[in-house]
């Protein structure tokens, strides 16, 4: 529907611990875990009860084996091993069907899963207030929903599966040995003897991971952000200091990945030897009861196999051992977005001021006031620079359905009043309050109803022009849609081949930039909110059309209060009242004839920009 304004810094911590999004504790992880596996309790149950009945079809060989063995031995008849081979190949079969429908029942539990951490990733991200997203940055968010979330559908897809299937062999082929003979059952403990290597890669697994994972995270928003301003890049001959950080951030990116890796090579090797040592202790303990009359050798065979056929189960239980890990770091951080602030608690610097009917839920009406406003980009990160104010002492009341312009020269805290207005930033001191309410604490769902920001930054998403319209007003008919786009002097749209069906984007028709900020708009005016602040909204638009689309837009909102911040001051002239900022400061406030006539800074600019 709008779009945010460009980040103004990063020197602040919006968040516990610094800029970036948080990540899930272990344990917060696991109990994130246990409530998906919850949510499909029949699924887990169906799926451990058939890899336990596969596993236990999968004993028989290698016991049926050693009976032909000892049946040779003692000079059983050729129809005995026959019957015995024909056992052997109906529990293969069995567990052959077995297992593959408990990966079958796994698959699907872990799709149904994935789908809810994706559903969930989603509500989330789109709950988080846009000033926590801004300094968060897009490439973390961005990481977490692609690379993240991949990796977590992976381990519930694959790795769960595959796991319960290799553990219920493994224990179901030592309990086998030690049935067969204690002794040898002993020996069989020997493959934990690579139970010091999975420590010692446990205990550092999981944080390298997580830099792994923090890593790529800070490369795709330095490429991100590199990719979007390469006009600016290339324009202000930065090139070769992108690529310099570029540069620096890949070879941090590879260091993480190398930590891993060394991890990984470390492990695999160690728990390589832990197979064949219990196999080997069997074949010289076997061989050495075997030869006293201690243990046939039907036995010995049948508990080797037994611990040769270990080694499959454990592999694959190391191998997704180590992806668990990564897919472990990588929930930690698809769930720590769950601990972002979802909604912003009002400090008592945000408390309603004392003339104001102050409610705990839903502005008493629209009245906007700003209270001895102090605000700095970065507040609290301990930089003396980053802890300087931008505005200072700002104090505005703004009447349901006023037109209000702010005019003032570039820097003077314009853009910065509009994002307080708008809920965006909260102030370090001061109050700015709508119906008594303080607007940064309004929960997000409700701020959109009560104000949008508009700024020249605009976005147009993949799908039919009905669909980036409707998504400010999904219930709107085409007759209310092509309302909208006329109310805002879209008149291209007409001309599409679709019309309202047309598709945007990449295959499609592709808006140029002042058709995407007329969409915008037009969202806007879908979107109905009491207060809309137009920041630079048409900016992209020429002059004549920018005048049109304003004095729609004038039209269309009439009785609704309409905050412009604007440099052609053509805007001012046709407002209510205009408010003059000048270096965070707000020094004149009233109508453009009083203000002319006071012959003072606004007066200067209105008769430079009018000559």
């Amino acid at each position: 529907m709008t779009a945010t304004a460009t980040r103004p810094g990063r020197s602040g911590d919006a968040l516990p611990g610094g800029a970036a999004l948080p990540v899930a504790d272990p344990a917060t992880t696991r109990r994130a875990a246990l409530r998906l596996v919850r949510r499909d309790g029949r699924a887990v149950t169906l799926m451990l009860a058939l890899n336990a009945l596969a596993a236990g079809a999968g004993l028989a060989g290698p016991w049926l084996l050693g009976r032909i063995v000892d049946t040779v031995r003692s000079g059983g008849g050729v129809h005995t091993v026959d019957r015995l081979a024909l056992v052997i190949l109906a529990c293969g079969l069995a567990q052959l069907l077995l297992a593959r429908y408990a990966r079958y029942v796994g698959h699907r539990f872990g799709e149904r899963t994935v789908a809810r951490v994706r559903e969930q990733y989603v509500d989330r991200a789109l709950a988080l207030p846009a000033a926590v997203v801004e300094r968060a940055g897009t490439g973390d968010l961005t990481a977490r929903g692609t690379s993240d979330v991949t990796s977590v559908a992976r381990a519930l897809r694959d790795a769960v599966p595959e796991v319960c299937v290799a553990a219920a062999q493994a224990l179901f082929l030592l309990g086998a040995v030690v049935v067969l003979d204690p002794l040898l059952g002993l020996c069989g403990l020997g493959v934990f003897s690579g139970v010091f290597a999975v420590r010692w890669y446990l205990r550092r697994a999981h944080g390298a991971y997580l830099a792994e994972g923090a890593a790529t995270s800070a490369l795709a928003e330095l490429l991100a952000a590199t990719a979007a301003g390469a006009r600016t890049v290339e324009a202000l001959g930065l090139q070769e200091r992108r690529t310099a950080a570029s540069e620096q951030a890949i070879e941090h990116c590879r260091r993480t990945r190398t930590r891993t890796l060394f991890l990984r090579s470390v492990l695999l090797p160690a728990v390589d030897v832990a197979y064949v040592v219990p196999v080997v202790g069997v074949l010289l303990v076997g061989g050495a009861l075997h030869g006293h009359g201690g243990i046939s050798l039907g036995v010995v065979i049948t508990a080797a196999l037994y611990l040769r056929q270990l080694s499959d189960p454990l592999a694959t239980i190391l191998f997704w051992a180590e992806q668990l890990q990564s897919s472990g770091a990588a929930f930690a951080r698809v769930e720590g977005l769950g601990q972002a602030p979802r909604t912003r608690t009002a400090p008592a610097a945000l408390l309603p001021h004392p003339s104001a009917e102050p409610s705990p839920d839903l502005p008493a009406d629209d009245r906007i006031e700003v209270n001895a406003v102090h605000y700095a980009y970065g507040a609290g990160s301990g930089s003396p620079a980053a802890d300087r104010d931008v505005l200072h002492g700002v104090d505005l009341t703004v009447r349901p359905g006023e037109r209000l312009a702010v005019v003032g020269p570039s820097g003077a805290g314009k853009s910065t009043l509009g994002r307080l207005l708008a809920g965006i930033d909260a102030p370090r001191h001061g109050s700015v309050t709508v119906g008594g309410v303080p607007v940064a604490a309004l929960d997000p769902a409700a701020l959109r109803r009560q104000v949008v920001l508009v700024t020249q930054e605009h976005h147009v998403f993949l799908g039919t022009l009905r669909d980036n319209l409707q998504i400010a007003a999904p219930d709107a008919g085409d007759a209310t849609l092509r309302a909208a786009l006329a109310a805002v002097g879209a008149d291209w749209a007409e001309e599409l081949p679709a019309g309202l069906d047309t598709e945007l984007g990449a295959g499609g028709h592709r808006p140029d930039g002042s058709q995407s900020q007329q969409l915008a708009l037009a969202r806007v005016v879908l979107a109905d909110p009491h207060t809309v602040i137009l920041d630079e909204a048409t900016a992209l638009l020429d002059p004549r059309t920018a005048r049109h689309t304003e004095r729609a837009l004038a039209a269309v909102l009439s009785g609704r209060t309409v905050i412009a911040i604007a440099h052609r001051l053509h805007t001012a002239h046709d407002a209510d009242r205009v408010a003059v900022m000048e270096e965070g400061r707000l020094t004149e406030l009233g109508t453009h004839d009083d203000l002319v006539a006071a012959n003072g800074a606004y007066a200067a600019l209105w008769n430079s920009w009018h000559s």
